[in-house]
């Protein structure tokens, strides 16, 4: 199959945006998209793949990209009767989104696509939505099931299962697995702390990013506990947003001006998988599907220049550089403690500054890690570069199945 490619890209600006629309943001994502790839408008693409969990809780389901674009279409911005396809899959809706607009470029049903995601999750005078939005990310038929599991799961390492309305119950499974890495691992608390302090020192320089301070390792440590032993610092925060990105066939880009085939990304391979409730001492999901994007890159863990992973809470970081083949199973504390993903370390890891600094919009986080690690292989980081990047990895989940995500998206992209 004939290659695809990352054309343009775009995130804007996460935070908390209560004047901006989800019509608004996908305008600024789109219109963003289209300038990064020198296109005056979107008349060349042919599909477009919308991701978007929570506007049902505004009322609106079944049509939210049709009803978020045609503002644009109606002013010539957007072209007529192109098939628009809604996606939802919790934190990994975004990564879907490409997906769909990747697998369709793949197949040769169209020569260029789009994939948009947009999230509002903050409300600030209705917690009762924002938890009715999150709460779509586990399920809701048969709770028993869950909260059995989970205190099952307590029981055996000592520590009760306490979900509290003042958090996610995400923030609950977080904290038990952290627990778990802590008690058979030896990991500590100063380690996941050091990866929450390094990613919100590598956020200062981006401008897109919801926090912009640095933190020092003492100060995350002494910040507001969440759900032990996580602090919030170590948490995502709640905010708006979104990004897109637009990607071709080998042929339409061949049509397109030298500046844009000098500045496009392949997309090397997207390896996916699903959850399933399994025992902590199992690997996860996010393992399956990279091997699954290795073995279609034809790439081992070792030639990775780059990643984003998907630090819903600070532990998320140890554990995925575990589950992606950065480090030995057990080894992710260590491996982040010693500044091996710090920028210019050994294999820098969030340069953006993670979901915990950079922020978590749910429906565009995915995206927005295209275009943090698309920039970075065009050398467009400023003081965020990684010298001489070639291949960047992206790992995304979304939702919850016991101690799995529901699913889960590795992208790996090159710049040869």
């Amino acid at each position: 199959m004939s290659p695809v490619y990352v054309i343009g890209s775009y995130s804007s600006r996460f935070g908390r945006r209560p004047d901006d629309s989800v019509k608004q943001l996908a305008r600024e994502a789109v219109m963003g998209a289209l300038a990064d790839a020198g296109l005056a408008d979107a008349g060349s693409v042919q599909a477009a793949w919308f991701g978007n969990c929570g506007m049902w809780v505004d009322g609106q389901g079944s049509i939210r990209g049709q009803v978020c674009l045609t503002p644009m279409v109606r002013e010539g911005l957007f072209p007529e009767r192109v098939p628009v396809i809604n996606v939802e899959a919790g934190c990994a809706t975004g990564s879907l989104a490409l997906h769909g607009a990747w697998t369709s470029v793949l197949a040769g049903q169209n020569d260029i696509a789009l994939g948009i995601g947009v999230e509002r999750t903050w409300y600030p005078d209705d917690a009762q939505r924002v938890a009715r939005l999150f709460n779509g990310g586990i399920d809701q038929y048969d709770p028993k099931e869950w909260n059995d599991y989970y205190a099952a799961a307590g029981a055996a390492m000592g520590r009760p299962f306490s979900p509290s309305p003042d958090r996610t119950i995400f923030m609950d499974t977080y904290a038990m697995q952290a627990a778990w890495h802590m008690k058979t691992y030896g990991t500590t608390l100063r380690q996941i702390a050091s990866s929450a302090a390094k990613n919100h020192t590598h956020a200062v320089h981006n401008e897109r990013a919801q926090y912009r301070f640095p933190m020092t390792l003492d100060q995350v440590l002494a910040d507001r506990p969440v759900a032990p032993p996580l602090t919030r610092s170590m948490c995502a925060p709640i905010g708006d947003g979104a990004a897109a990105v637009l990607v071709a066939s080998e042929r339409a880009l061949a049509r397109l001006p030298a500046r844009v085939r000098e500045r496009a990304v392949r997309v090397a391979a997207m390896g996916l998988s699903g959850g399933k409730y399994r025992d902590l001492a199992e690997e996860g999901l996010s393992a399956v599907a990279a091997r699954r994007a290795y073995a279609d890159a034809q790439l081992a863990p070792e030639r990775i220049d780059v990643a984003e992973v998907h630090d819903a809470t600070s532990f998320c970081e140890i554990y995925q550089v575990e589950m992606l083949g950065f480090c030995p199973r057990g080894g992710g504390g260590a491996f982040v403690e010693s500044g091996a993903t710090t920028l210019g370390g050994r294999l820098p890891v969030n340069t953006s500054g993670g979901l915990v600094s950079k922020g978590h919009p749910v429906g565009a986080t995915g995206l927005s890690m295209i275009a943090e690690l698309v920039e970075q292989l065009r050398g467009e980081s400023g003081q965020r570069q990684v010298r001489g990047a070639r291949h960047a990895l992206a790992e995304n989940g979304g939702g919850v199945i016991g101690f799995d995500e529901a699913a889960c998206v590795v992208t790996i992209l090159a710049r040869e």
